[in-house]
């Protein structure tokens, strides 16, 4: 096909025009400058490449500053750092050319986004030591974050030329850390389209159906959001408050999840029509307008007093202030109705970039700066390796929060699930390490004990007192369990010095040497992979230092006969076998001795959609791509996930289920079971059925052939009256 350089030259400088219409804020002629150098370099670096669908790669870049600038309102720096982002990884320009040009901000940014040399090395997860070394960066500077954030959202948008396995893992990595990551950061649009993307790629029939309903009833919605807001219009009309109201449906993400958390159909959800009022308020009055507000709102419609949420009163950690409530519409329908000002309203979508705006105004959004606190906690435990430091860095994500106060009446802001000893290492770190009890609203209560919002707490403490293995069954908070680890290691390695010392002293005796070789001997002996746990071991008591002796050789050697291959060497040879193929496994045929078997986690059944994933000691194991496991080993280890597709030939029957609820009514199990029975090639293993109150719920387990066989008996069950919902459930809730 032929190229029209020219045309697209044209293309690249409307693009770039484009860019700078839409940057937020304000731009100096020094700015422009800085971005058109950038756009320049950018330009001339990358102008050999193209992206998958085949145009110029210099357009992910633009479009990726254009988001910085448009939808984050960053300024100059960042959008020269968006444009340069790809440079030092892609081309060859390196940081020394992008200081020397840029400067040195612009290097360490840069720096920030490159990924590390992806080595190959199986004890590590090179994407978990890439979100590492992107999350370091966050209490230097945040923009790094930003900037990757944008990149992260346009790579999303364009993600349908890719191949399904790509795809599939970034999606992964998206839902796993970028969109808790764009939460926490406050900025609920990218949120929000990082969800939604990640959900059309991973659950790709359920995300086209929630979206053919709410284009299905996009008319009548807007109709009755209309109805709905003219007597709010009218009334705040009348009261003199300056304001926009938007009607809204709820993200398609945030529908899936209440499917599937509630377990109700889409039409049972009671808040998919939400309303949003923007009040136009000076700073001093924002809380009494909106509050205003919040009184006509309820006096024109019924709330629920379940649903009422004062996040003006009490900011979210990530800055979000708003008023939420759900009231019922004439028409019987709830109606979600979010107030909040015009400030309020930038802080939700900007998250980071507008709090810094309005930082000095109102101090209410600290909690940015309390949440960077934390981090720098994190990244100050030097010893927790990479997937430690994600999954301690996740669980300061995606949080509900409560609210808890000191004896002094000192507010406290903790997840939700936090129990006492997470509020004791919120005070201080010396405090959570000799905590032995609490004081809950002034009643004893255990260190395991779940505080709820409003509880006043009160920590009891020893001096003796020193952290234990199982406290970290008894937390939630990152900042908790990354002191509680780093205590513990450095009991361990006092252990660890004692038993090395034992060692040491029985290998003198035998005249043995202590070298490396003879560590390994014995690593292999006691079937070990790691020093320091065979130190502890031997502290502790636990080996048998008798066994060395049999092994001693000539010359102050030791030798273990018969070793069979090490877990590490038997995981490369599997490795390299799957990497040297390249090609799909097929369940039920022999691919060169590959060893696999069908995972518990998930119960995959032909027919599903399914992945390898490469063990480290136990070859490969079958997953469905919805496994509950699946983000995270996509995520975290993509480079052990393989291709994996079911011969098209019948297998053997598999294990699974099926569970229902529905009115009770005579007969209505044994037509459920009459109808199984009868079904060709499917056999009952076990039935269960309980009723309550007139509702009864059930679980048949049955061996079946695959999944459209599963899928058609599901159907012809959904249709018996009184059947209210069926969904498939795994063999291991057996």
């Amino acid at each position: 096909m032929q190229i029209d350089e020219e045309k697209e030259k044209k293309e690249i400088l409307n693009a770039y025009r484009g860019l700078l219409r839409s940057m937020k804020v304000e731009r100096t002629k020094k700015d422009t400058q800085f971005i058109r150098k950038a756009f320049d370099v950018a330009v001339e670096a990358h102008k050999e490449m193209r992206r998958k669908s085949g145009e110029p790669y210099i357009f992910h870049p633009i479009a990726v500053a254009r988001i910085c600038g448009e939808q984050l309102g960053l300024g100059a720096t960042s959008i020269a750092c968006a444009l340069l982002h790809d440079t030092v990884e892609d081309t060859d320009i390196t940081l020394d050319d992008i200081e020397s040009m840029f400067g040195l901000k612009c290097r360490k940014i840069i720096d920030g986004l490159t990924k590390l040399s992806e080595a190959f090395d199986l004890s590590k997860s090179a994407q978990a030591e890439n979100f590492r070394k992107m999350l370091l960066t966050i209490p230097e500077d945040l923009r790094v974050i930003l900037i990757k954030l944008a990149d992260r959202l346009h790579n999303m948008q364009t993600l349908g030329s890719m191949r399904e396995d790509k795809r599939l893992k970034i999606a992964s990595e998206t839902s796993f850390i970028y969109a808790p990551l764009a939460h926490r950061l406050g900025l609920n649009g990218i949120k929000s389209g990082l969800d939604d993307l990640a959900l059309k790629h991973t659950h790709p029939e359920e995300y086209n159906e929630i979206e053919a309903k709410l284009e299905k009833t996009k008319e009548i919605r807007e109709r009755f959001i209309q109805k709905f807001c003219g007597p709010v219009k009218k009334e705040l009309n009348a009261q003199g408050l300056n304001y926009t109201i938007k009607g809204r449906p709820k993200s398609i993400h945030s529908i899936w999840n209440k499917i599937h958390k509630k377990e109700v159909e889409f039409e049972e959800i009671f808040d998919v029509f939400a309303v949003r009022i923007i009040i136009d308020a000076e700073a001093e009055n924002e809380k009494s307008e909106c509050w205003k507000a919040y009184s006509i709102v309820t006096d024109n419609y019924k709330p629920n007093p379940e649903r009422l949420r004062d996040w003006i009163s009490h900011p979210k950690q990530n800055g979000y202030e708003s008023l939420h409530t759900t009231v019922m519409s004439p028409t019987g329908k709830w109606v979600e109705v979010q107030i909040r000002t015009k400030r309020m309203d930038e802080v939700a979508e900007k998250g980071f970039a507008a709090h810094w705006k309005y930082k000095e105004e109102n101090d209410k959004t600290s909690g940015f700066d309390k949440w960077i606190s934390q981090v720098r906690d994190l990244i100050e435990n030097k010893d927790s390796d990479a997937l430690d430091f994600v999954d301690d860095f996740k669980l300061n994500l995606y949080t509900k929060e409560i609210f808890l106060f000191t004896p002094n009446g000192d507010l406290k802001t903790l997840p939700l699930n936090a129990t006492a000893l997470d509020f004791a290492f919120e005070i201080h770190t010396e405090v959570g390490s000799k905590c032995i009890g609490a004081k809950v609203n002034h009643k004893l209560v255990p260190l395991s004990h779940k505080l709820k919002s409003g509880d006043q707490i009160e920590i009891i403490t020893s001096k003796n007192q020193t952290p234990k293995e199982d406290w970290l069954n008894y937390v939630v908070t990152s900042k908790a369990k990354a002191k509680i680890k780093s205590s513990l290691k450095d009991e361990r390695k006092k252990i660890a010095n004692d038993g090395k010392e034992i060692l040491t002293r029985k290998l003198n005796s035998l005249k043995v040497h202590f070298t490396e070789p003879n560590i390994k001997e014995l690593l292999k002996l006691y079937e070990l992979v790691e020093h320091t746990e065979m130190y502890v071991q031997i502290a502790l008591g636990k080996l048998d230092l008798k066994k060395i002796k049999p092994l001693v050789i000539k010359g102050g050697n030791l030798k273990h006969g018969s070793i069979t291959k090490t877990i590490k060497e038997s995981f490369e040879a599997l490795y390299k076998k799957v990497a040297g193929k390249k090609e799909e496994l097929i369940i039920g045929e022999n691919i060169g001795q590959m060893d696999y078997t069908l995972s518990p986690c998930c119960n995959p059944i032909p027919g599903d959609n399914v992945f390898g994933f490469v063990t480290i000691s136990d070859g490969i194991k079958i997953h469905r791509n919805n496994c509950p496991n699946a983000k995270q080993m996509r995520a975290n280890y993509a480079y052990r996930v393989i291709n994996a597709r079911w011969k098209s030939k019948e297998l053997a029957d598999f294990l699974t289920g099926i569970r229902f609820t529905g009115i009770d009514d005579i007969g209505l199990v044994n037509q459920i079971t009459s109808i199984i029975s009868s079904e060709k090639g499917v056999n009952m293993k076990a039935v269960s059925f309980n009723s309550n109150d007139g509702i009864f719920e059930g679980k048949v387990m049955l061996y079946i052939s695959d999944i459209s066989h599963l899928t058609e008996l599901m159907k012809t069950l959904k249709n018996i009256e009184g059947v209210n919902t069926i969904e498939r459930v795994d063999a291991t809730e057996e």
